[in-house]
């Protein structure tokens, strides 16, 4: 690997000169701005991140936060580990750190003071939820104006961008099969209310049905906590009522392989007594019997786009930075500065949905298999 000195060597400057120019610090005359970059690209240079992050004031981590969970290991869902595995892509690539943290969500947590004390540059935050602790933390990285993105989590407030996904359009799309099946009674076990994506699935439920003129029925509404043990355990409700339901439709993957397992203990066949689609598409879904009918969603895509936003926030405001000093010239992504848009690879500015709040939707569809 080539070192700062050979930098120096080649481009005729000295090791000082090429520390400012990597790291956008100073005034630096263009000509000489060219040369160290020259000299870097042919040697294949790479700035060390942290090195890099000292000269701008900045950690070189992002922090990604969590939800503390007591007995759920988050890392073996699909749904936290597709996302990280997106998100843990960009910053590798980006040279930055991914800084794993915690909090109680049932507790105002204080995201500013990762800021204050240079610990994250950037938050990417996890399982939120409208519950009152949890807003008033993000709210407070809005009124900072701190650069952040929340994943899966709508709030509809200026400053706080969101990353999701259509859950309205997936919902619909499944509950729209069952009934051009010729399903008229079908139940949904949906998550938590306090969750976006759950009252977002709830609404395409109820537009589908109101296209068929078809009443929502409060007794075939379930509610779980997004684990396969909720699933079964709403298996005992939904068998009990049974006889006035002809489909379902499950909020998650692990809810609904849940749910089945517990009507097959009651012998009730799925798909020939109940049909069941899921949602996630996750990788339980093509192994469990019968192969689920599921929507998909794109949580590694979400993932990087998430990070890819708060990387181009960082990168537009080092340019910001830089222009005040008087250097117009951008700088490439990621610990080095520079700015650029956001993309996520395969999916284009048409297949995402956006809001003046700074939400992006990214497009959802239904998988069909034999569980429905």
């Amino acid at each position: 690997m080539a070192t700062r000195r050979e930098v120096a060597e080649l481009a005729g400057v000295s090791e000082a000169t090429v520390s400012r120019v990597m790291n956008g610090v100073g005034p630096i005359k263009e000509e000489t701005r060219r040369r160290v970059a020259e000299a870097a690209a042919k040697l294949g240079y790479q700035l060390n991140a942290l090195a890099s992050g000292f000269a701008k004031g900045r950690s070189g981590n992002i922090g990604v936060v969590l939800p503390h969970v007591p007995k759920v290991r988050l890392f073996s869902t699909y749904y936290f580990s597709e996302i990280l595995s997106g998100i843990g892509d960009v910053l590798h690539q980006a040279g930055y750190g991914l800084l794993l943290l915690y909090r109680n969500p049932r507790e105002t947590y204080d995201y500013v003071s990762l800021y204050r004390t240079r610990r994250v540059d950037a938050c990417l935050i996890l399982g939120a939820s409208a519950l009152p602790e949890e807003q008033a933390s993000a709210y407070a990285l809005a009124d900072e104006g701190l650069p952040c993105c929340i994943v899966d989590q709508r709030f509809e407030r200026e400053g706080l961008p969101c990353v999701g996904a259509d859950h309205r359009a997936g919902a619909y799309a499944a509950v729209r099969y069952m009934l051009d099946a010729g399903h008229r009674r079908i139940g949904f076990l949906n998550g938590s209310p306090h969750y976006s994506n759950s009252a977002d699935r709830f609404a395409g439920y109820l537009q589908a049905l109101a296209e068929s003129n078809l009443a929502p029925d409060p007794a075939l509404q379930f509610e779980g906590n997004y684990s396969r043990t909720s699933g079964y355990e709403a298996a005992g409700t939904i068998f009990d009522r049974l006889d006035g339901m002809d489909g379902l439709l499950c909020a998650n993957d692990r809810m609904a392989i849940g749910a089945i397992q517990g009507l097959r203990e009651r012998h009730v066949a799925v798909p020939e007594r109940l049909p069941v689609i899921g949602y996630d598409n996750s990788d339980a879904s093509r192994l469990s019997d019968p192969p689920l009918t599921t929507v998909e969603v794109p949580f590694y895509e979400m993932g990087r786009l998430a990070a890819e936003s708060v990387l181009a926030r960082l990168a537009d405001e080092a340019g910001a930075s830089r222009k005040a000093d008087g250097s117009t010239k951008d700088e490439p992504a990621g610990m080095n500065g520079g700015s650029g848009t956001a993309k996520v690879a395969g999916t284009t500015g048409a297949d995402m949905t956006k809001t003046g709040s700074g939400t992006v939707l990214l497009p959802t569809r239904l998988i069909i298999r034999r569980s429905c």
